[in-house]
């Protein structure tokens, strides 16, 4: 048997994988012109002397990509969950039922106002939220939904926009990793009440932090836009602040890089998924691997995330995490659950006064042993490199061994 790198043995891979972010001349060029414009905030008041501002520009070509008639630019993506939830009228004390399999920010956006987060589980078959938990979890105290387009694949929003309209629910979408993701022919984002997006250094679509709110509805759109410049309103006076609201404003330095950014999105997205497909073909037939499966209504996948499961092998995820990545390998654990995270229980304590658990039995299962993460970039990498993971994924689940056909 061929000795793992870990123990001494030749790495499959030597050959790094693609940089991320990917910049050029592009960039260089939009930048410059921001820096003679002279304006470089992000007021969303002041017109450059060439016209639209690097803000407006990009919140169109936003909404046109996913489908929405209305964008408001925002800091990053952490808060512009909470302006969205703001804006969709959740208040300290509501319940927004949200995955237990994603990052904290879906959470800490919902608890920096006092909003309670509660924890469903995800579908073994997808990692996504699982519908069916969710309206099992709904109670008078419930405001929102807030599923999450886990990998930059979707959530079943055909469901969960059904069970939000029968119980008279906001339905928020959290699609950072999900720039470019169709479900069912019409983009992410703008299937729900409202929703987010994130342009965070590791993210498909960057510019080092920045984040997006989309919506189809004018009136969730102006508050959205209120509540991210400080309680202004869009044809209001300057010192007109109609409600408590803060700065949360991109700048026109983070536009123009996403202008010039998103000139590559088409091909990238096809790199992407052409890859994720050869890796489907070559994964599926090592024992012991379990891919991810897409629902066929996602119509275009982002691919911010390649998950796959490794779900009978006699080693712990730890161990084959590390054996693999020694053979040249990015590979990722993945997340915590956060219905276990000690802070986000915490918080709600504080929040809520009482403990709060919520069993998430899928969500643990994946987080502690069997779900494994190749990131956006390594998707951007060459046939070879594909192959090269594939073998090292091979080679170490034949040196642990599987616990395929036990009857245990």
């Amino acid at each position: 048997m061929e000795k793992l790198a870990i123990h001494g043995g030749n790495p499959i891979r030597t050959q790094p994988f693609p940089q991320w972010p990917v910049w050029g001349k592009e960039e260089e060029a939009l930048l410059q012109e921001v820096v003679h414009s002279g304006k470089w905030g992000g007021s969303g008041r002041i017109r450059t002397p060439g016209g639209r501002s690097k803000l407006e520009l990009l919140e169109a070509r936003f909404a046109a990509l996913q489908q929405a008639r209305y964008a408001i630019s925002t800091v990053n993506g952490t808060l512009a969950i909470t302006v969205a939830l703001k804006a969709a009228g959740v208040q300290a004390g509501d319940e927004v039922i949200m995955p237990a399999y994603t990052f904290i920010a879906t959470a800490s956006a919902a608890l920096l106002f006092g909003a309670i987060p509660v924890f469903a589980d995800v579908e073994e078959e997808t990692l996504q939220i699982d519908p069916e938990q969710v309206e099992a979890l709904i109670t008078p105290r419930t405001k929102a939904i807030l599923p999450v387009h886990l990998g930059g694949a979707a959530a079943d929003m055909t469901r969960l926009k059904a069970i939000a309209a029968k119980h008279q629910l906001r339905l928020i979408e959290d699609a950072a990793q999900a720039v470019g993701t169709c479900w069912e022919g019409t983009g992410v984002g703008a299937i729900g009440d409202l929703g987010t997006f994130s342009f965070q250094s590791g993210k498909n679509l960057t510019a080092g932090e920045g984040g997006m709110i989309l919506t189809d509805d004018e009136e969730l759109a102006g508050l959205a836009w209120s509540y991210a410049n400080v309680g202004r309103v869009r044809q209001g006076a300057w010192y007109q602040h109609e409600r408590i609201g803060w700065n949360l404003r991109m700048t026109e330095w983070q536009a123009a890089v996403l202008l010039a950014q998103m000139d590559r999105l088409k091909e990238q997205l096809a790199t992407r998924e052409r890859n994720a497909q050869l890796l489907n073909r070559l994964l599926g037939k090592i024992p012991g691997v379990k891919l991810v499966k897409s629902d066929p209504r996602v119509t275009r996948h982002a691919r911010h995330l390649y998950l796959f499961r490794i779900s009978a092998t006699r080693a712990k995820k730890e161990e084959l995490l590390q054996a693999v990545q020694a053979e040249g390998i990015p590979l990722s654990p993945g997340y915590v659950t956060l219905n276990c995270h000690r802070e986000v229980l915490r918080s709600i304590r504080d929040w809520t006064g009482k403990e709060r658990t919520d069993a998430c039995p899928v969500a643990e299962r994946m987080a502690e042993r069997e779900a494994f993460w190749l990131g956006q970039a390594a998707l951007l990498a060459d046939e070879e490199a594909m192959l090269d993971i594939a073998r090292a994924v091979e080679k170490v689940l034949a040196y642990y061994g599987t616990n395929e056909g036990d009857d245990t």
